[in-house]
This record gives structure tokens, C-alpha cells and sequence, in this order.
């Protein structure tokens, strides 16, 4: 199984084919995608906010995505705006920036502004309103200075400011309010959420063709609409159970006004001014959907997996995320000089040129998160969310493989020879291992002799099968009819990546410690602590380890390891794969990296192996869990720090944690009796940091 890491930092490589920028890792051009949390149209320019990467800017002339982060103190962008020549970002911990040459650089400008976190913009004429963790500030000089314009307020985090006509309303932990005099004093707009007031997550005003307006009000319960300036609201029934992040309006010609709604579920279309929605997610590769905006007749998406254009109203998507390489690549597979790439969100890509160009191949997938890969002569096969999918044509389509397979929570996939094995998450039983003899058209499961139905990783060697469970490693040699416990002096049984090279294996566990065993699995002696394996990739006696700290290689078959990290950006490793000639590492958020075998294996670096203070996310334990787990963080600075739960559809479970914090150790104990078993993820944001890791609940 693949671990998810996520560690993100901002360098760029050119990539080109030429052995002499080989003597070190260089970044591919892919997979293409990102986590979009905000767009901003200006003319001919799209701006999008990438995670904790900061701003991206792409043109009608250039569609190439590329970073305008100069001059920003923090890459960690909530909001962008406009006023006249000018735009404006605003960011948590830096304040507001400004830019007049078009995001080319940018200048700090927050005299007079107590919030260092603005989360919201509004404009009207030469006002600037800016919503911040200190309240609301008006700026009447292009944000050379600031006042505070926040009377009335009963909670100082303002996270939403929208004007409408001559009122401006803003969204507070507190509820909704409005101001009818720039923001000298603040009235409470509440009566008709029904309990969902202190739970609002975004606010839009929407100018019909015919002069009307009607704001749009959602919250983490119902989604309402108001025709009276916010003094009633009425539910819309259409997109009940949907977090709605954004609204947008573009005209209809004759018909009218199109509105459209970014959530957590798709992009929805209303053509009767919010009373009805249909779903238009055809050609997105995420369902999750953060914003959404129109510039004539072109329509934008923000998702999880990047930037998705529609020119017909949303009938149909196309991705534009060319030079957008922060993917976070979950699972590798080589098959000669074909490479595959499974990300979160942004699905599966497949580059025949070593990484020089990708192409996204997801046709046929019901959700875009593969975690793992395998080929299988002309079989390529996926581990994506609703079980095992297989395809005869490079990816071009994918089919569901699942009859028998009672349990679709798969977590690793192994070929043996004409066999094919899949292990699953056994939570609320029915897990284990499952073997199909007919390229996965049927499943049985073949578990006698598995203590633990909860299986991590599989491996091969030989004649010998291994499962990696949270009870330690069982090996069978009789294709899976039967298994054995094989753990003597194995002190941490929760097996996350396993691989065999002849007789000998090598185990990552859940405590930092990875195993050796030299005789085929019946006893273990610890070769490596301190790191997070998360993959392993075997050429000869040579072998590579995917860690939370880079690269590892050993060149007697795990005995000895040294870090071969020189020119690799982001050491948090989740994939590896070998082609004919080269390493590839799969990274937490920047995409698919690549490096020649011949200057690992003849030329390894003198790397010092200590791992400097940074931000870390632990494994949560116990994992599976039940009823509660122990989440740990590290911060090697005083930081905002959130921690979300989401489930395995992208939505936001349970927030943790919502606040400052300083350096050092935390943890965090997370217990819902109320959620079904299965398979969750958690995300941690701290400063410019962002990881996630997932998490099993079994009842």
C-alpha cells in the first residue's frame, strides 16, 4: 500500500533531455493538476491559488500556469481582488499584498491593519473592504492604509465580505451581518437559518440580466436564497447535503441568466434564478469543486484536481493545468518505458517519453484517487475508490473488476504470474486477501490461516506470497490457500510496504522502523528507524526506499542504506518505480521525479542523513482504530494550524483543530461514534505546510 505524504515546497526545474542535467533528481512535467483553492479572472488573465503554493497565473496567449509569488512573505493565499489597476491578495500571517504589475511582484500594505490573516476582500468604487482575523478594515487610498469599520460585529474573524447595491454583508463564526453605511456599524441577518447561522461557508450576490439581485447563502446544513436583500431566506432543496464553496452568474442570451454553484459534489447549473439545480460534472476529474467563475462564455472550475474550462454552460469540461506540476502522486507502475501515475484527485496519468509529457487517462473511473497500480502484460490495473479497475488500452478506458470482491476497500494489488491478488481494509469483515485467475474478471477470497483481515501491502518472491497486516507478515506458498505467521523478531507488526528480493524481505512499519529478513520472512532484525517507508523499488541486489525524509538506496539488499536525495525538492516520497533506465519517486505535491540508475547504482552521493526541525505529521494510532485515535503534529514554529477529517469523497468530516498554535509537540485525540467503518483521511495546514494521511475505522 501507498502512504500518503504531503510536504510542499516551491522549486522549479527545467526539464529537458539532455544527460548533462542528470546528476541529480529532476522534476518531470507531471502529472498535471493541482489543489485549486481560489481563482480570480482580470481580462485575459485566470489567477489561481494553489494549496500553499501560492499564486499561479495563466493568459488567453500563454495557457501555461506560472507562479507570480514575488515579493509575498507567505505563499499561503486565501483571497485575490481587484481595484482599478490594482490587484490584491490577501494571506494567512502576512496581511494584504498589492500588485500593479499584474501579479508580477507584489508589496505588503497593512499599515493600520491589526488582522495578519485577511480572508476576504469587497470593493466598491474606491472603498476596499477587507475581512480579517481581527474584523473588517476599509482602505480608501488602494490599500496604502487601513481603519477598522467593524461596530456591531459580535465575532472579529470575518471570513466573507460581499457587497450588494449599497449594503455590504459579512459572514462571521457569529452568523451573518449587514451594514448599510460602509461598515460603520453591523446589524445580525440570522432568523432564517434554522441553527445553521454560526455555520456559513460562502456568500454571493447575484445582478440578473433584468437588474434584480438574489443572494445565495450556504452552510454546512441547508443552502439558502434571499430576494429581499437578506431580510428572508428560503432553502434551496436542489442542493441540500452539498457544501457549497462559490457561486457565479453569466448570461443566457434570450433565456436568461445561468447561475452556478462549486461544491463539494460537482459544478450545479440553475437557469431559474436558484429554484432548480442540475448536476454538470461531465469531464472533471474531482468532484470537489472550491470555486467557480465565468469571463463571457467561458465558465471555470477550481478543484481538487486542478483548473477545468467549459465553453458550452458546463456540458462538457476540459482540464487546463498545463505547467501546474503539484500533484500528489499516490502509486507508480512501469511497464518497460511506459509510465503510470495515480494521484489524489487528479487520477491516473501515463507518459510514454519519461515524464517529458503526460496525458491523463480516466475514462471509465467513478473518482479520481488511485493509491495503486500494477501491470499485468497488456492489463493495466487500478486501485481507485469503489474497488479494482482494469483496462486493455493504456488507460485510454477503465471497467470495474469486482464480482466476489465483497469488500471495495482495496489497499494494495500484487500480480503473481497469471494470479492476480488483491488486499483489502477487513472493517465490518468480509477483508483480506482476494485472488481472481482470469485477469480480475472473478474474485474468491483465500484468507485461512490470516489472523487479521486489515491487509496493508503485498510482495512476492519466488513461489512465496506475503501480506504486510496490522498483526505482522504471513507468507504463503501455495497461492494464498494458505498462510503462516512468519514475525519472530518483528517488534512492530503494523506492516505498511513490504518487497522480496529472493530470499530476502524488507517491512516498513507504522513506528519508523524498517525490517530485514534474510530468510524468507522467519526471522527480522531492524535495519533503519527514524523514517516513514512508504514504497520500496527493486533492481538486482540494488534497492530503493520511498521515506518521509527522500530517497533511500542499498546495494546489499538492505543492509546498508544511504540517502540519494541531491536536487530533489520535496523529500516526502509516496511512489517509486523503475523503468529500463531510470528511477522515477512519485512526492507529496510536486508531481513525478526522475533520475538515471546508472549515477545511483555507480556513483551514490555522500548525503548527510540527519533530518532537520520541520513541520511533520505522525501516522495516527492505533490504525484501524476504534472508538478513538491519537493524531500527533510537530511545528517547528508558532503557526495557524487547521486539521480536518474527510471521508473518502472529499468531505470535511470533523475539524480538530482551528487555531494558533506553538512550536513543538501536539496531539489530538479524534473519537465519532457516530461515523460508519471505513476508510477516512486527515489534512494538516500549518503556515505553508500541508500533509494528509488516511486513517481506518473499523466498528
Amino acid at each position: 500500500m501507498k502512504s500518503t505524504f504531503r510536504f510542499r515546497l516551491l522549486v522549479f526545474f527545467v526539464f529537458a533531455n539532455s544527460s548533462a542535467l542528470f546528476s541529480q533528481w529532476v522534476q518531470t512535467n507531471g502529472p498535471n493538476g493541482a489543489i485549486i483553492n481560489t481563482l480570480f479572472i482580470n481580462g485575459t488573465n485566470l489567477f489561481a491559488v494553489i494549496d500553499s503554493n501560492g499564486i499561479y497565473r495563466s493568459t488567453d496567449t500563454d495557457p501555461r500556469w506560472v507562479p507570480v509569488n514575488e515579493g509575498l512573505t507567505t505563499t499561503s493565499i486565501h483571497c485575490l481582488g481587484q481595484s482599478g489597476t490594482y490587484l490584491f491578495a490577501g494571506s494567512f500571517g502576512g496581511g494584504a499584498f498589492r500588485s500593479s504589475n499584474n501579479a508580477t511582484s507584489w508589496t505588503a500594505v497593512n499599515t493600520g491593519m491589526t488582522g495578519t490573516n485577511v480572508l476576504s476582500f469587497a470593493f466598491s468604487g474606491i472603498k476596499i473592504f477587507a475581512g480579517t482575523n481581527d474584523g473588517v478594515f476599509l482602505s480608501t487610498d488602494n490599500g496604502m492604509s487601513w481603519s477598522s469599520v467593524d461596530s456591531g460585529l459580535t465575532n472579529r474573524i470575518v471570513h466573507t465580505l460581499v457587497i450588494s447595491n449599497t449594503n455590504i454583508f459579512a459572514v462571521t463564526a457569529d452568523g451573518l451581518f449587514l451594514s448599510t453605511n460602509s461598515g460603520t456599524s453591523w446589524t445580525p441577518m440570522n432568523a432564517d437559518f434554522g441553527g445553521y447561522s454560526h455555520y456559513i461557508t460562502s456568500l454571493a450576490a447575484i445582478t440578473q440580466d433584468g437588474g434584480g439581485t438574489t443572494l445565495f447563502c450556504a452552510t454546512l446544513g441547508d443552502n439558502f436564497l434571499s430576494t429581499d436583500n437578506g431580510s428572508h431566506w428560503s432553502a434551496i432543496n436542489d442542493l441540500k447535503n452539498y457544501k457549497v464553496r462559490s457561486f457565479s452568474v453569466s448570461s443566457n442570451g434570450a433565456s436568461g441568466t445561468n447561475v452556478f454553484a462549486g461544491a463539494w459534489g460537482g459544478v450545479f447549473l440553475s437557469t431559474d434564478n436558484g429554484t432548480h439545480w442540475t448536476l454538470i460534472n461531465t469531464g472533471l476529474t474531482s468532484s470537489t469543486v472550491n470555486a467557480v467563475g465565468t469571463n463571457g462564455s467561458k465558465l471555470y472550475a477550481a478543484t481538487n484536481g486542478g483548473v477545468f474550462l467549459s465553453t458550452n454552460n458546463g456540458s462538457n469540461w476540459n482540464s487546463m493545468n498545463k505547467g501546474m506540476m503539484n500533484t500528489e502522486v499516490l502509486s507508480l507502475a512501469a511497464n518497460g518505458n511506459t509510465l503510470v501515475a495515480g494521484t489524489f484527485y487528479a487520477g491516473i496519468s501515463l507518459s510514454t517519453d519519461n515524464g517529458m509529457n503526460w496525458t491523463p487517462i480516466n475514462g471509465g473511473l467513478q473518482m479520481y484517487i488511485a493509491s495503486d497500480l500494477a501491470f499485468s502484460g497488456k492489463n493495466l490495473f487500478a486501485e481507485a475508490v469503489g474497488g479494482v479497475f482494469r483496462s486493455t488500452d493504456n488507460g485510454t478506458s477503465w471497467t470495474l473488476i469486482d464480482s466476489g470482491l465483497t469488500n471495495p476497500s482495496v489497499s494494495s494489488i500484487l500480480v503473481n504470474g497469471t494470479d492476480l491478488f488483491v488486499g483489502t481494509l477487513g472493517y465490518e469483515g468480509g477483508g483480506g486477501v482476494f485472488r481472481s485467475t482470469n485477469n480480475g474478471t472473478n474474485w474468491a477470497p483465500v484468507n485461512t490461516g490470516l489472523t487479521s483481515g486489515v491487509i496493508l501491502s503485498l510482495a512476492k518472491s519466488g513461489t512465496n506470497i506475503y501480506a504486510g497486516t496490522d498483526a505482522g507478515v504471513f507468507r504463503s506458498s501455495n497461492d494464498g490457500t494458505t498462510w503462516t505467521a512468519t514475525n519472530s523478531g518483528l517488534t512492530d507488526n503494523a506492516v505498511y510496504t513490504l518487497t522480496a528480493n529472493g530470499s530476502n524481505l524488507l517491512a516498513g512499519t507504522y513506528h519508523d522502523y524498517l525490517f530485514l529478513s534474510t530468510d524468507n520472512g522467519s526471522n527480522w532484525s531492524a535495519v533503519m528507524t527514524g523514517k516513514r517507508i512508504s514504497c520500496f523499488a527493486v533492481d538486482g541486489m540494488d534497492i530503493f526506499a520511498g521515506t518521509d525524509a527522500g530517497v533511500f538506496h542499498s546495494s546489499n539488499n538492505g543492509v546498508n542504506w544511504t540517502a540519494v536525495n541531491t536536487g530533489l525538492a520535496d523529500t516526502a516520497i509516496g511512489s517509486l518505480a523503475i523503468t529500463s533506465t531510470d528511477l522515477f519517486a512519485g512526492t507529496s505535491g510536486n508531481g513525478v521525479w526522475r533520475r538515471p540508475l546508472s549515477e545511483l547504482i555507480t556513483g551514490i552521493e555522500n548525503n548527510n542523513n540527519k533530518i532537520p526541525l520541520r513541520f511533520a505529521l505522525d501516522q495516527n494510532f492505533p490504525n484501524p482504530f476504534n472508538p478513538s485515535t491519537v493524531i500527533i503534529y510537530q511545528l517547528p514554529i508558532y503557526s495557524f494550524v487547521t486539521l480536518i477529517i474527510y471521508d473518502m469523497l472529499g468531505r470535511e468530516v470533523r475539524t480538530l483543530v482551528k487555531e494558533s498554535q506553538g512550536s513543538g509537540n501536539h496531539s489530538v485525540t479524534f473519537s465519532d461514534s457516530n461515523l460508519p467503518s471505513g476508510v477516512y483521511f486527515y489534512r494538516l495546514e500549518a503556515g505553508t505546510f500541508t500533509e494528509t494521511k488516511k486513517l481506518v475505522l473499523i466498528r
